[in-house]
C-alpha cells in the first residue's frame, strides 16, 4: 500500500495526477506554509497557441500563513473574467461544454480556504471522470506533526496512517534520501511522468498546462490512459 503526500493545487498539471495514481492514497499537505507565485493558487491554460497564466485571487495572501489560512476570493468580478477566458481558449475545443460544468460546479461553491478550493478541484475531475480517489489532509489525519523537519513529518504521516510506501514527486530527489527514509522504516520512491501529447487545435504542443487543457482535447478513455502514464523511480 502506497501513500502520496502533496500541497493542493489548483487544476494542477497531469503529473500530479500520475503521483495520485501511482498511490493508494493521496494527503493533501494543508497546514504547511502557502506559497507565493506558486501552482497552489494558479496554472496555465492554452490561450492564443501559447501558456497563458491564470490566477485565483486570494485574501492577504503570506507565505507566513498555512495554505489552510488563506482564503480565496471568488467574485463575480474574477468569475465572469475567468470564464471569458477559458470560452476565449477553448470554445472550439470537442470537450469545451463538459469541462465548462466542472468549471462551474467548482467556482460556485464557497470555500473557506484555498486548499478546499484546490481539493475540489482535484476531486471534481476524478467525479468527472468516474474514477475513485482516495484522500485526507494533514490538518486532520496528523496535525500534530506540524512543525516536525520535513522528511520526519512526512514518515509520521505515514506511520499515523498505516502506510510504509511512500511515493513522492519526482523534484523530491533532491530533498529526500532513500536510505534515510529506509532507516525509519518508511520505502522511498519516486513517480517520474512519461512524455504526455495530444492534439491542441492545429497548434504545436504546449506540454504541461493545467488538467484543464488535457479535459479539453482528450474523451474520458483516453484521460484515463493518460493517467496511467508515469514510471516509480
Amino acid at each position: 500500500m502506497k501513500l502520496s503526500i502533496m500541497q493542493p493545487y489548483i487544476f494542477p498539471y497531469i503529473g500530479y495526477f500520475h503521483l495520485i495514481e501511482a498511490t493508494d492514497k493521496i494527503v493533501f499537505y494543508d497546514d504547511v506554509n502557502y506559497i507565493k507565485r506558486g501552482w497552489i493558487n494558479r496554472n496555465r491554460i492554452l490561450l492564443n497557441k501559447s501558456d497563458f497564466l491564470f490566477t485565483i485571487p486570494v485574501e492577504k495572501a503570506s507565505q507566513n500563513k498555512l495554505i489552510n489560512e488563506i482564503r480565496p476570493l471568488i467574485t463575480y468580478d474574477f468569475t465572469d473574467k475567468f470564464f471569458a477566458q477559458i470560452e476565449t481558449a477553448y470554445k472550439k475545443a470537442p470537450y469545451y461544454k463538459s469541462v465548462v460544468e466542472i468549471l462551474k460546479a467548482v467556482f460556485s461553491v464557497q470555500h473557506d480556504n484555498i486548499a478546499d478550493l484546490a481539493i475540489k478541484s482535484i476531486t471534481s475531475v476524478y467525479q468527472y471522470l468516474d474514477m475513485d480517489i482516495k484522500w485526507t489532509k494533514s490538518s486532520i489525519s496528523s496535525p500534530e506533526t506540524k512543525g516536525m523537519e520535513k522528511a520526519d513529518r512526512l514518515i509520521q504521516i505515514n506511520k499515523n496512517l498505516g502506510y510504509y510506501n511512500y511515493v513522492n514527486a519526482i523534484g523530491g530527489q533532491e530533498l529526500y534520501s532513500k536510505e534515510y527514509f529506509n532507516s525509519k522504516g518508511i520505502k522511498l520512491n519516486f513517480v517520474k511522468s512519461q512524455k504526455v501529447e495530444y492534439k491542441q487545435f492545429d497548434n504545436d504542443f504546449v506540454p504541461w498546462l493545467s488538467i484543464i487543457d488535457v479535459l479539453m482535447f482528450n474523451d474520458k478513455k483516453a484521460m484515463k490512459e493518460q493517467f496511467t502514464a508515469h514510471n516509480i523511480v
